[in-house]
């Protein structure tokens, strides 16, 4: 049988998607033994240095373990061949755990969320981002969804033919700015897909005359870009457990316990959640990305947000109720975004007391009520510093992992320091 060229893919700590190709007659033995990697790699910045205080040098080996389930066909479009693409586990040589894997993180977050609680994550990555070299149009026109044909209709195409079940595709608010959200799955099934959409959506970007940027921001006052996280959690018979309209804003027992491990630790995880240089631009109030760490009804100021049902049709609000999480972008990395966010569940899940229920604020609370609510960090080393102190989060990694991606974070700001508002959203924009 004869393949595409084959491409074997891990996600980095910015969010970077780095693997190596093979040709199409090395399939079978992709799939049993992988492809060489080295951990240095870990510690290549966005900017394409590696950080000078990464825990890894020149020594040491890997293997990317190519996972038959996430194999993707990338049709031939062109002059442009087609691929064949696989995400990858990071293994050490002998196929055993590596433990700094990002997506081993999130996989073993899950089995010790399931474990404990019984209830299985499902999630939904939602993006946005800017598409240049359209002409100028209205937020939200008809007129801008018009123009950016025939890419709009092509990348639901192709997202449908991948698999990744697209669900909306719509003109934004901001300047040439898209959303395309993905149907609900399995968390490690979201995961993926959000790392695949990226890349797929700037490749076919490219291939159009375009380009697609998912960068926080474009310009210190404009618009940001962001990822919002949807969690909902099910039990072993799919049945949704976050429902329950006799609690306040209808979020269940076990739903609220989960929102006070994310709210406790949440300055810690935004070091993972938004971990560029700019991000900290983009989560200030009054800029609907997340405007302090409360949770509430329906807010889009909120950190985390209970999402709006609707019963029209006879839809059950209750399969289709979650929790957004508002405080990611598109410079995390998606394994590592979503795990932090269970294992932060989990922690409030399992905390007692010592995590008593958050207060849930309603859509109608205003500013003056909301006055008292912790602010995100104000910058990316504020975050890094505050995932330091937080020893339960720093708890959930492997030293080497928690250490490198600090160094590859304050090795990242390190080289913007020097620049301005303007120059350093552009050199941020400039590799997103």
């Amino acid at each position: 049988m004869t393949y595409p060229e084959i491409f074997v893919a891990t996600c980095d700590l910015s969010g970077k998607v780095r693997g190596r190709g093979t040709p199409s007659e090395s399939y079978d033995s992709v799939l049993r033994s992988g492809l060489g990697w080295v951990p240095a790699n870990l510690g290549i910045t966005a900017f394409g240095d590696i950080a000078p205080k990464s825990a890894f040098g020149s020594t040491g080996d890997l293997r990317l373990k190519a996972d038959k389930f996430s194999e993707i066909t990338v049709p031939a479009d062109g002059e442009t061949p087609g691929m064949k693409l696989f995400l990858a586990d990071l293994t050490n040589p002998d196929g055993s755990d590596w433990g700094c894997c990002p997506r081993t993180f999130l996989r073993k977050a899950l089995s010790e969320f399931t474990a404990a609680t019984g209830l299985r994550v499902v999630a939904s990555f939602e993006h946005e981002f800017v598409l240049n070299g359209l002409p100028t149009s209205d937020p939200f026109s008809l007129r801008r969804h018009r123009d950016a044909e025939p890419f709009g209709s092509d990348l639901i195409r192709l997202l449908t033919d991948c698999g990744l079940a697209p669900e909306n595709w719509l003109p934004e608010y901001g300047p040439d700015q898209f959303e395309i959200t993905l149907e609900p799955s399995e968390a490690l099934i979201a995961a993926d897909r959000a790392v695949l959409l990226r890349e797929l959506v700037r490749d076919l970007a490219i291939r159009r005359g375009l380009q697609a940027s998912f960068a926080p921001l474009q310009d210190p006052d404009g618009t940001g870009t962001g990822v919002h996280i949807h969690i909902s959690l099910v039990d072993d018979q799919g049945r949704p457990v976050l429902f329950d309209e006799t609690r306040p804003g209808r979020l269940s027992e076990i739903g609220a316990r989960f929102s006070s491990g994310v709210l406790r630790h949440a300055r810690a995880l935004t070091a993972w959640t938004a971990p560029s240089p700019v991000s900290f631009h983009r989560l200030t109030p009054h800029r609907w990305s997340a405007g302090g760490v409360f949770l509430a009804e329906r807010n889009r100021e909120a950190l985390l947000r209970i999402c709006p049902t609707s019963s029209m049709g006879g839809s059950a609000p209750e399969r289709q109720f979650n929790l957004e999480y508002r405080a990611a972008d598109a410079t995390a990395n998606p394994w590592l975004a979503l795990g932090v966010l269970i294992r932060a569940g989990l922690t409030g899940i399992k905390g007692g007391r010592d995590y008593p229920l958050p207060e849930v604020f309603s859509e109608e609370s205003t500013e003056a009520e909301r006055a008292d609510v912790p602010e995100l960090p104000g910058s990316l080393e504020e975050a890094l510093v505050c995932l330091e102190q937080d020893h339960v989060v720093s708890s959930w990694f492997d030293p080497d992992l928690l250490s490198t991606h600090i160094a590859v974070k304050r090795h990242e700001a390190e080289l913007t320091a020097s620049l301005n508002d303007v120059e350093k959203i552009r050199k941020v924009a400039s590799v997103y």
